[in-house]
């Protein structure tokens, strides 16, 4: 800029009588200087400092130069004897930008430096409050620890903090569908896991797949690199993260009631021999093997619950005959009577021939 040239071209100069040379404005005045001192560019100065200097390095000495430069003997006054001039923070100096750069690097790896040290004794004092909590591979084979989870809020933060931490898996079975908020959160929590090398899988009930919904979260989870299966049955909610954490529903029959995070190898290898035959026994989703629905919307598992119900079969002999639990069965054709608008199991079968769902 125009001033810091002229600066250049006078060398220990007033900075207010070049501002002053070059007709700039009091706005204009502030912004220069404050900008060329926050570079480094110029620095306040004593003329007379410079002028004993330059006297000193000539060998000519009297009594009114001292020693440091400063001038005016002991009289106090800071001058010379002959009335220079004094410092009064408009005499600068000017400094070559290379001195400058190197100044300002200077100054910012210090700084830096300074904030490293923080970060050090911040992460230092967090590892110490936080013990085995949420480090992956800090807990031994025989290291177990149970939580529950009342508040929604902190669920969904312990959820966070797991998947900060994890090197190698994320696996997890939903029998419901998600909202579309949650839905969004989790897409964005499957890219940085898959970016980070994480082996991501997910099972979904095969009875939530024909919500528009649903199948486009699926597909876009499939896109981003995530292993999706569709199983007739999901038991629960379950999230297993590098066979060190394990969340699990308080009560699979009330999602709300809220949630049992373990933590522990000795704990959640359980959890992980279910989640194992569960996905074994799903269908890849998107591969043509997805488990399909007639034109009357039922699945295969579906249409067999309502003929063994409409042949006169009790629950229990359902649950055995399809392979799954009794609240499952229970669900399941409470759900369908509800779609067909029956009051009983009977109503139900009978509604079910009517249909032409079952035989």
């Amino acid at each position: 800029m125009n001033l810091y040239q002229e600066l250049r071209r006078r060398g220990v100069s007033s900075l207010g009588e070049v501002g002053a040379h070059l007709r700039l404005s009091p706005e204009q005045y502030e912004r220069c200087r404050n900008e060329l001192t926050d570079l480094g560019l110029i620095v306040p100065t004593n003329p007379a400092q410079h002028g004993a200097r330059s006297e000193l390095r000539a060998g000519l000495r009297d009594g009114d130069v001292n020693g440091d430069g400063s001038g005016g003997g002991d009289s106090g006054d800071g001058g010379d004897g002959g009335g220079g001039p004094q410092q009064d923070g408009d005499t600068v100096a000017v400094i070559d930008p290379e001195i400058a750069l190197l100044r300002l690097l200077h100054r910012e790896r210090e700084q830096l430096r300074e904030h490293l040290d923080e970060a050090d004794r911040a992460y230092g004092t967090l590892e110490t409050l936080a013990g085995a909590f949420l480090r992956a591979g800090s807990l031994t084979r025989s290291d177990a620890d149970v939580e529950l989870l009342s508040d929604y809020r902190r669920i969904q933060q312990v959820l966070e903090d797991i998947t900060d931490v994890i090197q190698h898996s994320l696996s997890s079975m939903h029998p419901t569908s998600l909202v579309r908020e949650v839905a969004e959160r989790v897409l964005s929590r499957d890219r940085r896991q898959i970016e980070n090398g994480v082996r991501v899988r997910a099972m979904y009930s095969e009875r939530v797949i024909s919500t528009p919904e649903v199948a486009e979260l699926l597909r876009r989870r499939v896109e981003t690199g995530v292993e999706v299966r569709i199983t007739p049955a999901v038991p629960m909610t379950m999230i297993i993260a590098d066979a060190q954490f394990a969340m699990v529903p308080v009560d699979p029959a009330e999602p709300m009631a809220g949630a049992v995070l373990a933590r522990g190898p000795a704990l959640v290898r359980s959890y992980i021999a279910l989640y194992e035959h569960c996905w074994h026994t799903a269908s890849p989703y998107g591969d043509g093997s997805t488990p399909e629905q007639g034109g009357d919307g039922l699945s295969e598992q579906q249409r067999a619950a309502l003929t063994m119900l409409a042949s006169g079969m009790k629950d229990e002999k359902i649950a055995r005959g399809l392979g799954v639990s009794l609240r499952t069965v229970s669900r399941m054709l409470s759900e369908l009577m509800q779609e067909m608008g029956a009051t009983s199991r009977f109503e139900a079968g009978v509604r079910a021939h009517r249909l032409g769902w079952v035989d």
